[in-house]
């Protein structure tokens, strides 16, 4: 009876820490699926750039060029992101499922560090998409015009970068202080 007590007990404990990491397995799921489709919508953005653009002779050649390089980075950036946080989504829950005893822990852990990447991917492309409509606005106007819209999105860039500075020191967590629902031998 003793035995059984014990065994029953360490079962639901079991059950327990799984609920627990299912609540991150889903707050890492719906993080994916939600980059994701910003980054869809970034790399539409950039096709429509490579493809609907006109280009105009009057152009400068060197412009040109690096707005096509930087508006490329843009789309392979944005799919990159869209690919990886997709299978994040689709593969992290499929493993925590279907998988062998531990594969929860093993899902949720490959998700924490895939999504650092994909949102690293994610922020670059957005970077990239700022200096893609400045090298448009030189590309496509004259100075006059171009001088003010440069300040703009110089100001919007400022504005952007100060704005997730403030955001991500506010909420941001320590490498050393992230609780997960993974016990190990020390706790």
């Amino acid at each position: 009876m003793l035995y059984a007590d014990k065994a029953a007990l360490r079962t639901n404990l079991k059950v327990n820490l799984l609920r627990i990491r299912e609540r991150e397995l889903n707050f890492y799921t719906n993080n994916c699926l939600s980059i994701s489709t910003q980054a869809a919508l970034l790399a539409g953005f950039a096709w429509y750039g490579l493809t609907e653009v006109p280009f105009t002779d009057e152009a400068n050649d060197i412009v040109q060029t690096v707005y096509l390089v930087v508006t490329t980075c843009i789309m392979g950036l944005e799919m990159l992101t869209v690919v990886n946080a997709t299978l994040c989504a689709i593969l992290g829950p499929g493993l925590a499922l279907r998988g062998p005893d531990g594969s929860m822990h093993k899902a949720v852990d490959g998700m924490m560090t895939h999504y650092r990447f994909t949102f690293a991917c994610f922020s670059l492309g957005l970077l990239c998409f700022q200096f893609s409509a400045l090298l448009y606005s030189w590309m496509q106007f004259s100075w006059e015009l171009s001088v003010p819209m440069t300040l703009l999105l110089m100001f919007a860039v400022h504005v952007m970068y100060r704005s997730s500075v403030r955001i991500y020191a506010q909420l941001k967590l320590d490498a050393d202080t992230i609780v997960t629902g993974e016990f190990d031998d020390a706790e």
